[in-house]
């Protein structure tokens, strides 16, 4: 299906369909707080998202579903060699003051004896479709979530907007073909397991939840679902945390006088994220404790940059899968390049290559939330700064990847309607529980596809740039 069909039908049916598709979100729930009123839900607006469903290849999405049960089996993986990750993160500890921090907790944690006897894993994998000439478009990794991974939620609730909209434009089989999606039951499954492991029914789950949350609906399908259960939770930010937070002779987590099974990071990820030295006790505090953290915080630092450029050297998967050739050629296949700017001939030959070239990279600090990326001229300017000192350690050098353009309308509020050209990402959900040695859990709980403007190179829906999407399989 495309968007130039619907063009012909006129500017009029077209705005029709907009209106129903914006009653439609807000009936199925798919909603943020305003820009103006960012911690209160008297005034909402639907999240913004495509007029119609975006096509995406069929091999390509199963291919990404399938791999998601081995990356969460890697980031695991990963998370118990204490070894691997020191020496993948050496260099970046030097010069990032947050990686810094964040695995300083880490040692301090590995000196105490650790505290990871259940663990819990939420990850989402992203992706995008890289076309070069008459190739077809293969399927490569821009990052994996290990924090606070976003619109689980949303996702749930907007296959049936998509399916009413194809209705109302006589598009009948193609409704038919909108896939359903509920990441937040699957992420919920995983939780409540963890849940269930820690054994107190009177132990709450914590949203750890940032000062300002204007995506708090998104959050909250997945406290509905721990609701379904019977499994109590709470949200709570940092300030209310470090006034109240304590351990107690058996290190059981407690804040506001409720004891933490598990907490569930929706916040942390990010430097401004830890606004006075108070914070960073409190994660420490949480990472002493018996609660169950999702992401512990040697699970936070396998979804660094960095981590993510060492995995693509040769012959590094192979240490964590030493027996599965076919995993390591199915996650080997997502990569696109990384390259390393460490001091050294490698990190020299990356910087000649991003100067001589920049529009063929992505230059990419440590850092999650979107919006951090460096491209085109910017790389230029960056690596000019740090190419003969240590700070260019802080960063990754990746392929740029380019996907086809296809044409949409992202619908967003007080904006006019207008088809744009555009590209889409592709996130998978993946949750996994361990125990022990026993790995209890490990699925593939859903997708999120969010579609942009192609003259935009960074950003998420949370950032203002993305909106949300379905994939039609073609």
């Amino acid at each position: 299906m495309s968007v130039a069909v619907w063009k012909t039908r006129g500017a009029t049916r077209n705005l029709i369909l907009a209106e129903v598709a914006r009653d439609e979100a807000l009936l199925q729930g798919v909603l943020m707080r305003t820009k103006e009123t960012p911690n209160s839900s008297e005034l909402v607006t639907y999240a913004p998202f495509t007029l119609f469903p975006s096509p995406f290849p069929k091999a390509a999405f199963l291919q990404a579903l399938a791999v998601q049960t081995h990356y969460n089996t890697l980031v695991d993986r990963i998370s118990q060699d204490t070894e691997f990750l020191l020496q993948a993160l050496a260099s970046t500890i030097e010069v990032d003051d947050f990686s810094a921090r964040l695995f300083k907790i880490h040692q301090q944690i590995l000196n105490e004896g650790g505290s990871r006897s259940i663990v819990l894993g939420l990850n989402r994998s992203d992706y995008m479709l890289d076309k070069r000439g008459d190739q077809p478009p293969s399927l490569k990794q821009i990052e994996i979530n290990t924090i606070a991974a976003s619109f689980g939620g949303l996702s749930s609730r907007t296959p049936d907007v998509h399916r009413r909209v194809l209705k109302m434009a006589d598009r009948l089989e193609e409704s038919q073909h909108i896939l359903d999606n509920n990441p937040a039951a699957g992420l919920a499954k995983a939780i409540a397991k963890a849940w269930e492991l820690y054994g107190s029914e009177r132990a709450v789950v914590m949203f750890f939840v940032e000062e300002v949350q204007r995506n708090v609906f998104d959050q909250r399908c997945i406290e509905r679902e721990l609701w379904k259960r019977n499994i109590p939770t709470f949200r709570k930010r940092f300030d209310d945390i470090c006034k109240t937070i304590r351990l107690d002779q058996d290190k059981r987590l407690f804040v506001g006088g409720n004891e933490i099974a598990v907490v569930y990071f929706r916040n942390g990820y990010m430097p401004q994220n830890y606004f006075s030295e108070q914070c960073w006790e409190a994660r420490l505090t949480m990472e002493r404790s018996m609660a169950v953290k999702c992401p512990d915080i040697v699970s936070h630092l396998v979804g660094t940059k960095k981590v993510q450029q060492v995995l693509a050297k040769p012959g590094v998967l192979e240490r964590f899968f030493p027996d599965q050739p076919q995993v390591v050629e199915q996650i080997r296949a997502t990569f696109t390049g990384l390259y390393s700017l460490d001091m050294g001939p490698e990190g020299d030959r990356t910087i000649a290559m991003a100067l001589a070239e920049p529009d063929r990279f992505v230059l990419k600090p440590q850092r999650e939330g979107g919006g951090n990326n460096i491209y085109g001229s910017e790389i230029i300017q960056v690596l000019e700064k740090v190419k003969d000192s240590s700070e260019r350690m802080a960063y990754i050098l990746m392929d740029k990847i380019n996907p086809a353009p296809v044409q949409n309308y992202l619908l967003r509020r007080d904006a006019p309607l207008a088809v744009s050209s555009c590209v889409s990402e592709l996130g998978v959900f993946g949750a996994y529980v361990r125990q022990g040695k026993d790995l209890l859990m490990n699925e593939c709980v859903g997708h999120l596809l969010r579609t942009k403007s192609s003259e935009h190179s960074d950003g998420g829906v949370a950032a203002g740039v993305a909106v949300l999407d379905n994939p039609l399989l073609v």
